[in-house]
């Protein structure tokens, strides 16, 4: 049975990050759990509520707007928002740059207003991003346009038009945007009560992780890692540690930036020794 009044948690996207996080965040909860695989779906709801969580579990297309406000509709239904964690996205190796732009960039954008009519005080939504966003130089103007414009005119940004982009620079623009909407997005939250912050993450061992490694650029990634601070790859439950602070009380005063969690691979790209 669900208790009354129990906080609801939204998790998008169920690879390793999302379902560590789930985990993480779920115990004494209602967990609302999206994504577009709905083979995945079923699976990872059930092993949720045999571990005892209590778990509502939907089909949702983030580059859908209207599929993302029922999302919303759904969980602001069920009680109060406590966080919506948002790890949906596909990686240069899995999609062409349209559909990079479509889910990474639109995606990110749909979640943030979709929730904001459900924001009170002390809900926190938190975007995964990635380091690829922490190292692709855009002018001013351009970082103003992908934070600000409206989310039905994002895709028309010159910058975005996939047929000047390859898989690859679409990730990095997109993964800069989703930090970008973020800060943006910290205003209309903070009216309401809550906070948004993104986490940028390094080369974790997920699928897509795994699938990176062993792309075309995966000899640079393994090269990013050996030469860090940490000098490993990370796991979801690194990502899912930083997740749960940042919508703890703890962090009530973090909103409207980045968390670079990456075990010092932007560090050491740009200042280790040769």
């Amino acid at each position: 049975m669900t208790a009354p009044h129990q906080d609801v948690i939204v998790i998008t996207g169920l690879g390793g990050m999302g379902l560590a996080t789930a985990r993480r965040l779920g115990s004494g909860r209602q967990l609302v759990l999206a994504d577009q695989a709905q083979e995945l779906l079923d699976r990872v709801a059930d092993t949720l509520r045999g571990e005892g969580h209590t778990v509502h579990a939907l089909r949702v297309d983030v580059s859908d707007p209207r599929s993302v406000e029922r999302l919303a509709q759904h969980a602001g239904a069920l009680g109060p928002l406590r966080a919506v964690v948002h790890t949906a996205g596909v990686s240069p190796v899995q999609a062409s740059p349209e559909r990079v732009v479509q889910v990474d960039v639109l995606g990110t954008a749909h979640v943030l207003d979709a929730f904001l009519p459900l924001v009170t005080r002390g809900s926190v939504a938190v975007c995964i991003a990635s380091m690829a966003g922490s190292m692709v130089p855009l002018p001013p103007e351009a970082e103003r346009a992908l934070a600000t414009t409206p989310t039905s005119q994002l895709a028309g940004l010159p910058m975005l038009d996939p047929k000047n982009l390859d898989s690859g620079a679409a990730y990095s623009v997109a993964k800069r945007a989703n930090q970008l909407r973020v800060q943006a997005a910290s205003i209309p939250w903070g009216r309401r009560g809550g906070r948004v912050v993104s986490v940028s993450p390094g080369v974790i061992s997920t699928p897509m992780g795994q699938a990176e490694l062993q792309g075309p650029h995966g000899e640079a990634m393994r090269g990013m890692i050996q030469a860090s601070g940490t000098g490993r790859v990370g796991t979801p439950d690194d990502i899912a540690s930083a997740v749960e602070f940042l919508i703890s009380p703890q962090a009530s005063f973090i909103t409207g930036t980045d968390l670079l969690v990456d075990g010092g691979a932007v560090a050491a790209m740009r200042y280790a020794r040769p």
